[in-house]
């Protein structure tokens, strides 16, 4: 969890595609070896309750715009604002 705290949460379209599937197949592979370097012994410098709670601040300190609202990051560049343009014409398009 150390590695991620503060990470921004910012859905292209409000679409969790972009980028959130790839940062979860990451995040897949930081687990299992959170998990093989526990087996083998490997203690945290920081305690984990800790890290929970210093997970907690930045959370509660991050802006709004970065907390899955596609108001910020990855979401307003200007490629993520034309697939978000481009999904809202299709969706007109199909009513």
């Amino acid at each position: 969890m150390k590695n991620i705290l503060g990470l921004a949460c910012d859905p292209v379209a409000g679409l969790v595609e972009v980028p959130c599937v790839k940062r979860n197949g990451v995040f897949a592979v930081i687990a299992l070896t959170a998990a093989e370097m526990a087996l083998a012994g490997v203690r945290s410098v920081i305690p984990p309750d800790e890290v929970i709670a210093a997970m907690d601040e930045i959370g509660r300190l991050l802006p709004v715009s970065l907390k899955e609202t596609a108001d910020g990051g990855l979401a307003k560049t200007e490629t993520g604002k034309a697939i978000a343009e481009r999904l809202s014409a299709e969706v007109e398009k199909s009513k």
